[in-house]
């Protein structure tokens, strides 16, 4: 296609939608562009030469060009396709989950690399590190809320001050910590729920999933997460309710 100015970029695939008889439109994250909506023409057939990088999660590194509003295939070449994830459809639901969550909270074509980084690590951590889906969960959705704009205030209780509350409470609505005989509605957690909650919003996003939890203080880091999450975004995911399903 002479005179097409060509973009080269690295994205991952956040989601697909079949159109036509062997097309596919992509919603690719990627790290110069942000998310962006490409045309992939004939990704549905085997004899595509980038069916693979067209693949849900996938990440590739794409040549693409633009007419109007839409960005079309023109090439494409897989990185990463995270086969882990691939053989364990608990990990690959919360993959999935973790790809829906990340497109909700991202604008459009606006460069979001925190945001793209975020992701590919924790794809990677549920992927080659095989870190519980149920630690990745809680870890992955309250430091993209950070990175969203949504950091919750935890370092004390908002209203006495108290750095360790005996009985600490989450306000999912305010976003802040509070002592249970404080007041205020939120959901419960434990000194080491608490903990693991500093851990994921103040602490380095490298070491983000090193921490372990027992069972009932997982619960509850976990139940607090949905919770915050939900009220902030306002909104439900498809993705969610399927992991739940199957966990």
């Amino acid at each position: 296609m002479a005179g097409t100015p060509y973009i080269v970029d690295r994205g991952v695939v956040l989601r697909e939608t079949e159109t036509k008889e062997a097309d596919k439109i992509l919603t690719l994250l990627t790290w110069e562009q942000g998310k962006i909506s490409v045309i992939a023409r004939g990704a549905r057939r085997k004899s595509c030469r980038f069916a693979a990088a067209a693949q849900p999660l996938a990440y590739s590194e794409w040549t693409v060009y633009q007419r109007k509003d839409w960005h079309y295939a023109n090439d494409a070449s897989t990185l990463d396709l995270f086969s882990g994830l691939r053989e364990d459809l608990t990990a690959l639901a919360l993959g999935c989950y973790m790809a829906e969550l990340t497109e909700a909270v991202c604008p459009d074509a606006v460069p979001a690399p925190e945001l793209l980084r975020h992701l590919l690590n924790g794809l990677y951590a549920l992927s080659a590190l095989h870190k519980p889906p149920s630690l990745v969960k809680p870890a992955f959705e309250l430091r993209l809320l950070c990175l969203a704009g949504y950091e919750p205030l935890a370092d004390a209780c908002a209203v006495c001050g108290r750095e360790n509350p005996a009985e600490p409470v989450l306000d999912t609505v305010q976003g802040v910590l509070r002592c249970r005989d404080c007041g205020g509605g939120g959901r419960g957690l434990c000194r080491d729920s608490l903990a693991a909650l500093r851990h994921i919003v103040y602490g380095e996003p490298k070491r983000l999933y090193s921490f372990r939890l027992s069972q009932e203080p997982l619960h509850r880091l976990t139940a607090a997460s949905e919770a915050f999450l939900h009220t902030q975004l306002e909104r439900r995911f498809s993705t969610l309710d399927f992991y739940n399903q199957i966990t």
